[in-house]
């Protein structure tokens, strides 16, 4: 883990798909602290902007918008697949999202501010944050939250997580960590994160 005193205005907040870092981040909110969520960002950018819909297409090489909404699933199948499509689609959103993020930043007027992304380190985002906090969870937990809350079976959630960073390459550039199984205080933890952040603030 790193750590040094700097000021401190963005806090990235990453862990791996089912880790619960949009609980955590929810209770950051509950202290006043703003949370963007770059990966429900991304969804709307996907859903709304034309010009990016018609150049998803061009990824995909058909239509993934025939129903008048993006065919997410059969999105995930091209690009979970395919290395290469993913880190186009990835190109093409995420620097929009990082523009609405500069944007969304300035209206706020709160010490600091949160960017939640599952895909943090590997979409750059991390570049644009000044501490960064990661969220773990037992592998077991993880699997078993993404299957009760979506309709993915086991091997496709397995599929996204091996697309993803592992924990400890996340732990590796992170500040502080937050363990979050079924056995762990949560609240403490972030209250004492939260402290240390105001006090640099």
């Amino acid at each position: 883990m790193k750590n040094g005193i700097r000021p401190v205005k963005k806090l990235g907040v990453t862990g791996g798909i089912g880790s619960g870092k949009t609980t955590v981040c929810r209770v950051f909110n509950v202290l006043g602290v703003p949370v963007f969520s770059a990966d429900a960002e991304a969804r709307d950018v996907m859903d709304i902007d034309t010009g990016i819909m018609l150049r998803i297409n061009t990824i995909a090489g058909k239509n993934l918008y025939e129903s008048g909404n993006l065919d997410r699933p059969e999105l995930a199948r091209l690009i979970f697949n395919n290395e290469r499509l993913l880190e186009k689609v990835n190109a093409l959103v995420h620097p929009v999202v990082f523009s609405r993020f500069r944007e969304w930043e300035k209206k706020q007027d709160a010490p600091y501010v949160i960017m939640e992304a599952a895909i943090l380190f590997e979409s750059g985002a991390s570049k644009i944050v000044d501490r960064i906090l990661t969220v773990v969870a037992p592998m077991e937990e993880r699997v078993n939250r993404v299957i009760h809350r979506s309709n993915l079976t086991r091997e496709q959630v397995m599929e996204r997580m091996r697309n993803q960073m592992d924990d400890n390459q996340r732990i590796e550039g992170s500040d502080y960590v937050i363990n979050n199984s079924e056995n762990d205080m949560i609240i403490p933890e972030i209250l004492r994160i939260h402290e240390d952040i105001m006090k640099i603030v």
